[in-house]
């Protein structure tokens, strides 16, 4: 599972999701692309679920690359605990994800087995997503 080897601070604040996503917009590194059109935090299992899904499907043909890293720490506190008592423990490791940020993109294989493999990782994800070719990326 991904998650940092380290951090500063061991929580944090929620934070805000408004906006596109510039940074990380368009197909880089191979030719189709996992696009994400809404906001929302994608979750370490998430992401390695979808990984394999796409593994699984090119049969270890083509390449993979993963784009967003799980980096903020999700707290969650204790079921039926009383008010206070400050924040619960890290729970698990998400990624924050805007409109527009590819998510994961495929390379060395034809584009049907690509398309395939994203549309099975598009099922394992939280947020609403779309398949992008490296031309038409940039669009979003």
């Amino acid at each position: 599972m991904l998650m940092p080897k380290r951090v500063k601070y061991r929580k944090q604040m929620r934070g805000r999701m408004t906006g596109k996503a510039y940074r990380g917009s368009e197909v880089s590194f191979g030719e189709y692309g996992l696009q994400a059109l809404e906001p929302g935090w994608v979750s370490a299992r998430q992401i390695e679920a979808a990984r394999r899904a796409i593994v699984h499907e090119m049969k270890r043909r083509g390449k993979v690359w993963i784009r967003i890293f799980p980096d903020k720490p999700y707290t969650k506190r204790a079921q039926e605990t009383r008010m206070g008592k400050g924040k619960g423990p890290v729970e698990y490791w998400v990624a924050v994800v805007k409109p527009g940020r590819i998510m994961f993109e495929v390379g060395g294989t034809d584009p049907e087995t690509a398309k395939e493999a994203l549309l099975r990782a598009k099922y394992k994800l939280s947020v609403k997503t779309k398949i992008v070719s490296r031309d038409v990326a940039g669009e979003a």
